[in-house]
């Protein structure tokens, strides 16, 4: 284990918000490049201290993120040997203390490392105690002595939370971190859809996780609720108990009323013979060695009916059945495949039966990893005797929560970040809040909602198949509304062609050129105080606009998604306190965490795969911070014109010497970008040129966009008789 971070290319890159193959082409080209630390030949890393230097030096960074720096410290704690996850154990532990008892933090922080190095560990044991029962310091296997790396990590947590939301926040941010850099052995439950799966289920006096994960579903649920969990891994337990303390109130008297215990959940059940009010998990998806053979004769199997090898979601579906008292309610969420593989046809054809089956939600892909996947919600209820309701409630919400029928709908495109989360829930909870009231009451079911869902009854489900995705049941929604709609369509659509400018005053004229009178960098107008340049790097921590940042208030950010497609700003600020660093932006006067755009602003963008754009007067671009892969230039106007310089960046040849190649993308190295030398007024004929061509481009964006739906509720209501075609 090294004894001070270390950095690979690929998080140096990160770090400079740059391509991989940037930092290869620096370590060739610059000798005074700090030499590898450690690693291998083919994987050499690099001490993040003179790699700091040496950006900082180069002015390719101006300070290193907190987050970032207090990463590479609980990266630098890894054992390659141990579990990834470990130091997050202590780092937890750590924002515990600052938690519980920041006094005793603040009494202990001013001491010399040797005496810190004991007291520490007896403070941060003492919390533990305090706040998670007198085994926490044997479960969490907490240090008895700490080294100057940890105690460096102490520091960059105490600051690290002082400049977020506090612990808590500081937590969440690592817990990210860490799930980012594992991706192919963590895919954790996102909070929205962990909220998700706890609106289904009510307010249940007792809930359990039977793969609890990183804690988000038992999360989700308050402390009076009884939360009960399991997870095979004893280092993502010791996570979740962590995580669920920093989340309970400091002065809530402990220990926390948590039950989390350790194991397989199909193969060391370690709850046999309890039941609780909500069942609710994410469970491993595609396990073939999930104790099929070991299983064959086990008591929560209905009718000694087992699970084929080969379908391991639906062992899950029986486990979480098994635990759920009479009455009670079980969610998950899993693969669509689950609902249509033939080998489960006769588990769930018995789940239909017995009327345990009440709802299967189609959700949008982006809801839930994997991201890519648009996973289905199955909505139990354990049966009580004498109930003998059998209906099933099938929802379509893959394609758009609750969007209008006249435009496309993001969420159907799939994506982490494009999914409507308010109105997901709102159409899920709608159409389940009703058909569960109308089960337990006793009253007619909900009337079908073309295009978003459909009670049936279970025995015209069961057939060859018993295919239960919602897309083969729910009836097809109705057209755009009629010849009316469409007309209006095709008149909002004359419009926006009427209103472009006749192309031939657009096009320049015959005749020289502007004399320009050599060329100038970015970088040297940088450095002579005419523009100031910010790049965002990896940019915000941001979530949808769609998951109500404008009710909260929250920070609009601008990707490079917007920017390519010319639309407003599509996401909100994850957190946004004051004095966060939360873009990671970086700029020639030092951190620029808080940067925000200001009329007259150009946005750029980093992989030179979108046009430059100027933040106008008004409207929502302003204020706006930077998301990912971003740069903003903010041109003094008394020297630069912002349109001249932005028509530059969107030409081929003020771009084209300054682009840098990876394997599959190009990376606009912004200081070497070349302008012609212009006096101010002829910048702004330049510029005035420009705009109009800018305009015009986006009028046609827009029009083209507004055509593509107008063509497709055509063809949709010709497609199913709604409309006639037209006369010759």
């Amino acid at each position: 284990m090294p004894d001070r971070p270390e950095v690979t290319a690929t998080e140096i890159a990160r770090l400079a918000g740059v391509g991989r193959a940037a930092v290869s082409n620096w370590r060739r080209r610059h000798p005074d490049f700090p030499p590898p630390a450690g690693g291998t030949d083919t994987s050499p890393t690099f001490a993040l201290d003179e790699v700091e230097t040496w950006l900082r030096a180069q002015g390719k960074i101006a300070e290193l993120p907190l987050l970032e720096r207090v990463w590479q410290l609980v990266d630098t704690l890894r054992d390659p040997a141990g579990h990834p996850a470990a130091p997050l154990v202590e780092a937890g532990a750590l924002l515990l203390l600052l938690h519980r008892t920041p006094a005793r933090w603040a009494e202990l922080a001013d001491q010399p490392d040797t005496r810190l190095a004991t007291a520490l560990p007896r403070a941060v044991a003492d919390t533990a105690v305090h706040a998670l029962g007198p085994d926490a310091p044997r479960t969490l296997q907490l240090s008895h002595l700490l080294g100057s790396t940890q105690l460096d990590l102490a520091r960059g947590l105490a600051a690290l939370a002082a400049r977020s939301g506090g612990p808590a926040d500081a937590y969440e941010q690592l817990l990210t971190r860490h799930a980012e850099a594992n991706t192919r052995q963590l895919s954790p439950t996102p909070p929205e859809a962990a909220r998700l799966l706890a609106a289904v289920a009510g307010v249940p006096a007792t809930v359990l996780d039977p793969a609890a994960g990183l804690g988000a579903v038992l999360l989700a649920h308050p402390p009076t609720t009884g939360r009960y969990g399991q997870d095979a891994d004893p280092v993502a337990a010791a996570l979740t108990r962590l995580r669920l303390a920093l989340h309970t109130p400091a002065d809530e008297p402990g220990p926390l009323p948590l039950d989390l215990r350790t194991g397989d959940a199909l193969r060391a059940d370690a709850y046999p013979g309890d039941t609780f009010e909500a069942v609710l998990c994410q469970p491993p998806y595609n396990e073939r060695d999930w104790g099929h053979d070991e299983l064959q004769f086990d008591a929560r199997w209905p009718g000694g009916l087992v699970p084929p090898r080969g379908e391991s979601e639906l062992a899950w579906v029986l486990h979480c059945l098994a635990h759920t008292r009479p009455g009670g309610l079980a969610a998950l969420l899993l693969p669509p495949t689950v609902a249509t593989r033939r080998a489960g046809r006769r588990i769930r054809a018995e789940l239909l039966r017995s009327g345990a089956l009440r709802a299967v939600v189609a959700l949008p892909a982006g809801a839930a990893p994997p991201y890519g996947v648009p996973l289905h919600l199955w909505v139990l209820r354990a049966p009580r005797p004498g109930d003998d309701f059998r209906q099933v409630l099938l929802v379509d919400a893959a394609a758009g929560a609750a969007g209008s029928p006249s435009a496309p709908s993001t969420a159907a495109e799939g994506g982490r970040d494009k999914v409507d989360w308010p109105g997901l829930h709102r159409t899920v909870l709608d159409a389940w809040s009703a058909f569960d009231l109308a089960a337990r009451e006793g009253l007619p079911v909900p009337a079908d909602r073309p295009g978003v869902h459909r009670a049936m009854a279970a025995i015209d489900l069961l057939d060859d198949e018993t295919d239960l995705s919602p897309a083969r049941h729910v009836p097809s929604a109705a057209p755009i509304g009629g010849a009316a709609e469409l007309s209006h369509l095709g008149g909002r659509l004359a419009e926006l062609l009427a209103g472009l400018a006749d192309p031939a005053t657009l096009l320049p004229q015959d005749g020289p050129g502007l004399a320009a009178a050599g060329v100038v960098t970015v970088g040297e107008l940088v450095r002579s105080g005419a523009l100031e340049v910010y790049s965002s790097g990896t940019g915000a921590a941001v979530r949808p606009a769609g998951t109500g940042g404008a009710a909260l208030g929250g920070t609009l950010v601008i990707t490079d998604q917007d920017l390519a497609a010319d639309t407003p700003p599509s996401a909100f600020l994850a957190e946004a306190p004051e004095g966060t660093e939360s873009t990671g932006a970086t700029g020639p006067a030092g951190p620029a965490g808080d940067v925000r755009t200001r009329p007259g602003d150009v946005l750029v963008p980093a992989l030179g795969s979108g046009p430059a754009r100027v933040v106008p007067a008004e409207g929502p671009l302003v204020g706006a911070a930077l998301g990912r892969q971003l740069h903003l230039l903010r041109p003094d106007p008394a020297v630069l014109d912002p349109e001249f310089l932005a028509g530059q960046f969107r030409s081929t040849a003020g771009t084209r010497r300054a682009a840098s190649h990876a394997t599959t993308t190009a990376r606009l190295d912004i200081r070497r970008v070349e302008l012609p030398r212009l006096p101010l007024p002829a910048q702004q004929h330049l510029g005035t040129a420009f705009a109009r061509l800018a305009a015009f481009d986006s009028a046609l964006t827009r029009a083209a966009a507004l055509g593509r739906v107008l063509t497709q509720a055509a063809t949709d209501a010709l497609a199913t008789g709604a409309l006639t075609p037209p006369e010759r």
